[in-house]
């Protein structure tokens, strides 16, 4: 009987403790060389603890990690980890200035033999014959900041890959992209592994686990609860694992007010677009009463994430008209669209809905930062009561107002993003991609903040492609290549929908 050979990459017995928050207790994962191997688990589980140990960012307290059998490296020698594992991370670090040759030789540009470094043609040339190597069709000259992120991403694969590694780390990799993209990636990721490239892959999108992983590992609570191949293990069961309760279906919270006015009796009109164009839209015309919530799907480049964005003056559109509650909008103005009592949720968080050195309450608190004491000034005894208030309302998980945003889980970073977006109390609320990143309860608290705002009366537009999130919406209307393609009012069929996202005809899906 031939002996099994030891895992590619194994974590045994972690248990990792920051001050009194114990991240990891007594957790492991063995991840078997040739196939992709799932990393599901709620936000704050320990993901994100592991991945730090998997890749020698972090030690751990207590455990082992080993890579073919062998201990890790020690912590400093980092060409020895980079050759063993590499993490692609939510957020990209290609660095947008630099050329993709550049980014790929980061830190080790090629040498010659006598140790002298090689020339930009040369430079250029390996870069061609590496991304050649792993079927990544993108420019090496291009300028990293024109890249999509599905194309970025492939590009810090094969760095990863030029540096030796055959094990990747992809964390939430298709947060940002759209079911076509994501289609692609999946295919790519699928070349590699026949070419000897193991993945761990983690991802709140359930459904992608069993598309791409042989097997999955579930963390809760700092502990590993069950590693088994995806094929024995129901998605009912799945989510049993990462939460500890029974998996129930989805359902919208019960309204505290009298039901709210629905869209065969709408009412007072909150937004009205005509003709809206710009570089990504064109001669888009739509309404939006207060009361509703209207979802706004499309893949990316079908415009759809800028005409959200231009509701709230992160866009400027070249041409048309937008209407606030019967006033017309001052475009391409944030201050603008607040004014006009539009709140947005932006689809990156990272970059446009938190900041990241401030805290908790800070950030709940900026757009009304003016509000909060006499003459300007801010009354830190104000600003927490009302942070408070919001982390009671949203059941953020957090120490207290005081405690730095970028010490929360994804989830409720996105929470305390979308108590910003609520602060100044707007009659429109914009959610771009409201649950990118996000675990499966964070995405129902989520999504029920745009069920209790239609509620309360105010107009919701949630611009999303996914299925699951427009299930919330009292109408979808759906855009493709700038235009508006289609309409569908609540009860479409999900096949129907996708079709239309994707550009296929009727009767061509």
């Amino acid at each position: 009987m031939t002996e099994e050979p030891p895992p590619l990459a194994e974590a045994r017995g972690i248990t990792k403790r920051y001050g009194p928050t114990v991240a990891l207790r007594d957790a492991g994962i063995a991840v078997r060389a040739g196939a992709s191997h799932g990393l599901v688990g709620r936000n704050g589980a320990g993901k994100s603890t592991l991945v730090a140990i998997l890749t020698g960012l972090e030690r751990p307290d207590a455990g082992t990690v080993a890579y073919d059998g062998e201990p890790a490296p020690a912590p400093a020698d980092r060409a020895a980890w980079d050759r063993r594992v590499a993490c692609v991370h939510q957020r990209s670090t290609v660095i947008g200035e630099l050329t993709v040759a550049e980014n790929l030789f980061l830190g080790r540009r090629p040498v010659t033999s006598r140790g002298l470094p090689v020339s930009w043609r040369r430079l250029r040339r390996e870069a061609r014959a590496l991304l050649d190597t792993w079927g990544v069709a993108v420019p090496e000259s291009a300028v990293a900041r024109v890249l999509s992120v599905e194309d970025a991403k492939l590009v810090e694969i094969a760095r990863a890959l030029s540096r030796g590694t055959r094990f990747i780390i992809l964390d939430e990799p298709t947060a940002q992209l759209d079911g076509r993209a994501a289609a692609r990636l999946f295919g790519h990721m699928r070349r590699l592994q026949d070419a000897g490239v193991t993945f761990l892959y983690i991802s709140h999108r359930l459904g992608e686990i069993y598309e791409v992983c042989r097997t999955v590992t579930v963390l809760r609570d700092a502990r590993r609860i069950v590693t088994a191949p995806v094929g024995e293990l129901p998605t009912r069961a799945l989510i049993e694992a990462m939460t500890g309760g029974p998996a129930e279906p989805y359902r919208a919270p019960a309204p505290a007010a009298p039901a709210p006015p629905r869209p065969g009796a709408p009412g007072p009109m909150a937004v009205r677009v005509d003709r809206l164009s710009g570089p990504y839209f064109h001669d888009v015309s739509l309404t939006l009463a207060a009361g509703e919530v209207v979802g706004l799907a499309g893949l990316a480049g079908s415009g759809s994430h800028q005409l959200g964005a231009a509701l709230a003056g992160l866009h400027r559109p070249t041409g048309g008209r937008i209407e606030i509650l019967g006033r017309p909008l001052r475009t391409g103005s944030v201050p603008a669209a607040l004014a006009a009592g539009v709140g947005c949720l932006p689809r990156d968080r990272h970059t446009e809905g938190l900041v990241p050195q401030l805290s908790v309450a800070e950030n709940i608190t900026m757009p009304v930062s003016g509000r909060l004491g006499p003459g300007g000034l801010i009354r830190p005894s104000v600003r927490d009561a009302l942070a408070r208030r919001a982390i009671d309302e949203l059941e953020i998980t957090t120490e207290g107002p005081a405690q730095p945003v970028t010490a929360l889980s994804g989830g409720n970073q996105q929470k305390v993003a979308m108590a910003r977006a609520l602060a100044t109390d707007p009659r429109v609320l914009v959610l771009i991609d409201p649950t990118a990143g996000v675990d499966v309860r964070s995405r129902r608290a989520l999504l029920d903040v745009a069920l209790r705002a239609r509620a309360q009366g105010r107009a919701v537009l949630l611009v999303s492609d996914q299925p699951e999130d427009l299930r919330a919406c009292d109408r979808v209307l759906v855009m493709a290549g700038g235009f508006m393609t289609a309409a569908y009012e609540a009860g479409w069929a999900e096949r129907e929908l996708i079709a239309a996202i994707e550009g296929i005809p009727p009767g061509h899906g």
